[in-house]
């Protein structure tokens, strides 16, 4: 049984209000394919009051915007996109080419080839997500992607200098203070003096999150996305004053964040929301927080860790901490979660940062089909086959025709006969004049 101590009082977002983001969205990817730059540069001065002679950042204006960034920063973020790319060098490394032989002179093989050009959208507005840099350049780069294009949009008139330096440092080759629904569209349909890509990455608001949602297709995207979701599984061992922190912190993304606690012991559910009614008044982002925990908000106490590990599986969320005496039980007993955070000396927000996972995870539940951002999203995984044995050739091309047909593919069959043919002498009924000109074969 499970008890719920602060339900969500709302889950579903406005059909209505989705509908409305849906059509906005619609109407500007039908003016940007159609006239191109000048909508793009109408929409940008629409929405960001921005309309510079050129959105592609030069090489002396990353220089002079380099410049205005602190040491320190730069030094931070040296230190975050080294542990990105040190962690997503490993996951390369772990994706090996293969070839085996499966039948006689039957080779078959698998390639990882990178995709030729990426896009990076790095969101701005009231969060600068120089992080988002880190997980949508580094790791493209680290994959093998050669073009690799960055856009981000000015902050109320002003360069982002952190989130171009953040963009720079990583490695991308062309950077864009271009933001919005016209940074999306750009990307992945190109205009004249803008590049398309093959695959768009990066978190963004509800219409960058739609506008991907409808390119789909014309242009590959990491995942579908929405608000940002956390979840704290806690049984009796953990620090409740840790585990609210540690909620409030996720909740600060928007006022549409969900933040869950699960927890065996009641003593810890009360105590963190007496934390959560105290620390929240205070927070400098008490706005986007306050609403998120106030209308999303969930705390279930249940009666064993077996039933908060089912629960949790539940809900799918996109990050999922796991305050307990043994976090480490969670690889095995969970299967839906965008990433794990095992114990307290980690958190969340070491994985929005830090720590070297890539931060853009499934949410909205699609943590039950699908990982996050990975290197090998940028990789496209290939086959080929070649068969140098005639008599293995032969074998399979009778194999084929007989398959074929039950199929009705004469065409299709007709491949497999003219090697049948061609290398053991099968009978050709269809072409029997070809047989005169295809003397029985040993080897290719």
């Amino acid at each position: 049984m499970s008890k719920v101590l602060k339900p969500a009082t709302k889950k579903k977002q406005d059909a209505s209000a989705q509908s409305g983001v849906q059509e906005s969205v619609a109407a500007i990817i039908a003016d940007i394919r159609e006239r191109g730059d000048a909508a793009v540069r109408h929409y940008s001065e629409k929405f960001d009051s921005w309309s510079p002679e050129s959105f592609r950042l030069s090489e002396h204006d990353i220089d002079r915007h380099l410049s205005q960034v602190p040491a320190q920063v730069i030094e931070d973020i040296e230190f975050a996109q080294k542990q990105v790319r040190d962690f997503a060098q490993q996951q390369r490394d772990s994706m090996l080419d293969l070839e085996t032989e499966t039948l006689p002179g039957v080779r078959l093989g698998q390639r990882h080839i990178p995709i030729a050009a990426s896009g990076a959208y790095v969101p701005g507005g009231r969060y600068p997500l120089t992080a988002s840099a880190h997980m949508t350049v580094v790791t493209a780069k680290v994959a093998g992607v050669s073009r690799v294009m960055a856009c981000t949009p000015p902050i109320r008139g002003e360069v982002p200098v952190a989130t171009v330096a953040a963009m720079h440092l990583a490695g991308a080759d062309e950077i864009y203070l271009l933001g919005g629904v016209q940074a999306v569209v750009a990307m992945a349909l190109g205009t004249e003096t803008i590049p398309r890509v093959d695959l768009i990455a990066g978190p963004g608001n509800a219409y960058v999150a739609e506008a991907k949602r409808q390119l789909f297709g014309s242009v590959g995207i990491d995942l579908f996305a929405g608000p940002t979701e956390t979840l704290v599984i806690a049984d009796a061992s953990a620090d409740p004053f840790v585990v609210a922190v540690d909620l409030l912190s996720q909740a600060e993304h928007g006022p549409d964040s969900p933040a869950v606690l699960i927890t065996t012991s009641e003593d810890v559910a009360r105590a963190v929301l007496q934390h959560v009614e105290r620390i929240l008044p205070g927070m400098p982002t008490q706005d986007m927080a306050g609403p998120a925990w106030q209308d999303h908000g969930e705390v279930h106490v249940v009666d064993d860790l077996e039933q908060a590990y089912a629960l949790a599986d539940d809900f799918a969320s996109e990050h999922v901490q796991v305050l307990t005496a043994q976090p480490r039980e969670a690889l095995e007993k969970m299967r839906n979660y965008g990433a794990l955070f095992l114990g307290e000396g980690t958190c969340v927000s070491y994985g929005d940062k830090v720590i070297g996972t890539n931060h853009v995870l499934p949410t909205r539940g699609a943590a039950r089909y699908t990982g996050g951002l990975w290197v090998g999203k940028y990789l496209k995984t290939v086959t080929y086959q070649q068969v140098d044995d005639a008599s293995t050739s032969a074998e399979l091309g009778r194999v084929c025709g007989r398959a074929s047909r039950v199929e009705l593919f004469e065409g299709h069959a007709r491949s497999g006969d003219v090697r049948a043919a061609k290398y053991a002498g099968d009978p050709l009924t269809w072409a029997p004049e070809r047989m005169s000109e295809w003397p029985a074969q040993d080897s290719l």
